[in-house]
């Protein structure tokens, strides 16, 4: 999942992320309780001089490395990679420690702080972005083992996020609201034309999807009719209607929230 070859703008150099290779030493051990490790604490760095090219191509897909991670906040699928990893070298050239508060991240620049919130229970930690990845379908962030479990995400292994940049010169940001957990879809679409967003629920009805509805909402001055699948009940069932709906020729399914 990790070792990859990346091609970069300026020639054809190569990145090694995350190592499969055993460890005799790993970086630390297993801390007692993993809610005891505190969150990872935003200081000024400099931009790592390993894993920042300006582009790099993976699986055939080209990511381009962000300038800069100020004001990023996403909403997607997380993930967690642990014991085939710990120990091997990240794509910054630090070695990964699953038992530390570290994340991957595809386009964030390395390093970067993130505040990631389940948005299924509620949970919020601070971590340190320090690799590349997860280039698997629909994650957005691949966390350590024991931010994983600070999110209570272990068990399933992947849960749905928000992630957000923090850092010394940041604005605090609020926390999820913990009253609850929302419920998601996968949405199509979005229209300023009412007429545009039925059409599109009519050909997913028409191509099998159920449950599709036309919800219309205000964003900042505009009235946004989005064209939505839902609600769904967990991170698999996600992944199985954004397969179908790219395999039926709607590719455009992002992740979207009550």
């Amino acid at each position: 999942m990790r070792r990859l070859a990346l091609a970069l703008a300026f020639g054809a150099a190569l990145l090694s992320a995350c190592s499969r290779t055993p460890v005799r030493e790993p970086p630390s051990r297993p801390p007692a309780d993993p809610s005891s490790v505190p969150d990872a604490v935003p200081r000024p760095e400099p931009r790592a001089s390993r894993g920042n090219p300006p582009f790099y191509e993976v699986f055939g897909e080209r990511y381009v490395v962000m300038a800069s991670g100020d004001g990023y906040v996403e909403r997607g699928v997380a993930s967690w990679y642990g014991p085939d990893f710990h120990g091997g070298t990240t794509s910054s050239g630090e070695r990964y420690d699953m038992y530390a508060m570290t994340a991957a991240h595809k386009t964030l620049p390395l390093p970067a702080y993130v505040r990631v919130t389940n948005l299924q229970n509620g949970r919020s930690i601070v971590v340190r972005v320090n690799d590349r990845g997860p280039f698997s379908k629909n994650r957005i962030i691949d966390l350590s083992y024991v931010a994983a479990a600070k999110l209570d995400m272990i068990r399933e292994g992947t849960a749905m996020v928000e992630v957000r940049t923090v850092g010394p010169a940041s604005t605090p940001l609020p926390r999820a609201d913990r009253a609850g957990s929302q419920r998601f879809y996968a949405q199509a679409g979005a229209f300023s034309e009412e007429a545009n967003a039925r059409r599109l629920a009519q050909q997913l009805a028409e191509a099998g999807f159920a449950n599709v509805a036309v919800v219309p909402v205000v964003s900042g001055s505009r009235n946004v009719h989005r064209v939505r699948i839902g609600p769904l009940d967990s991170v698999p069932a996600f992944d199985a209607i954004v397969e179908r709906m790219r395999a039926a020729g709607f590719p455009q399914a992002i992740l979207a929230l009550d």
